[in-house]
């Protein structure tokens, strides 16, 4: 598989998510999880149970003005997804966040996650009317390089906020691109 064959599709209603969908959405994000992906469960391992309420709330949120789930296609199948999310507070609705990027461990390293940032980028930017974008990342799992790479800028850090066991505290590192 080659990035030529990857397609980007966006849902902006629960409408456009169809059962099937939803399971790969779960599979992909319990084994993500379970590889020790930094995509919202911190405490491996999980099964669909436990993401199934998350990914269904972040489905019935889905709307054209405010919520986005790209989902990254190759070869007839989801490889991976992301949201994208704005708050309609007058003071703040200049920019979103990015939440849940995550890529297949089967596929890593194949330009897909890349691919999802670059399109939830042009889609914040052309369809959404954003200025900027931010997103938190989990320390100490070379996240900040990967964003780095495509233009993101650490902008701070909450230190220890997130304890992944005992003697395990990382940073959540905070970061922005700007502009789109």
């Amino acid at each position: 598989m080659t990035t030529d064959s990857l397609h980007i599709r966006q849902a902006v209603s629960p409408h456009d998510l169809d059962p099937w969908l939803r399971q790969a959405l779960l599979d992909c994000w319990v084994d993500v999880t379970n590889a020790g992906g930094a995509a919202g469960f911190p405490f491996p391992p999980i099964d669909t149970h436990h993401a199934a309420p998350a990914l269904d709330t972040l489905v019935a949120g889905l709307s054209a003005d405010t919520s986005r789930l790209l989902v990254a296609w190759a070869e007839g199948e989801p490889v991976g997804w992301l949201t994208i999310r704005r708050d309609t507070f007058r003071l703040t609705a200049h920019w979103g966040t990015v939440h849940h990027v995550q890529t297949h461990p089967a596929v890593r390293g194949r330009g897909i996650g890349a691919a999802l940032m670059e399109e939830a980028r042009r889609v914040a930017r052309d369809e959404m009317g954003l200025e900027q974008l931010h997103l938190a990342a989990r320390g100490g799992a070379g996240l900040e390089t990967f964003y780095g790479r495509l233009g993101w800028k650490e902008i701070g850090r909450w230190p220890g906020a997130l304890r992944l066991s005992p003697g395990d505290d990382r940073d959540e590192v905070l970061m922005a691109l700007q502009p789109l």
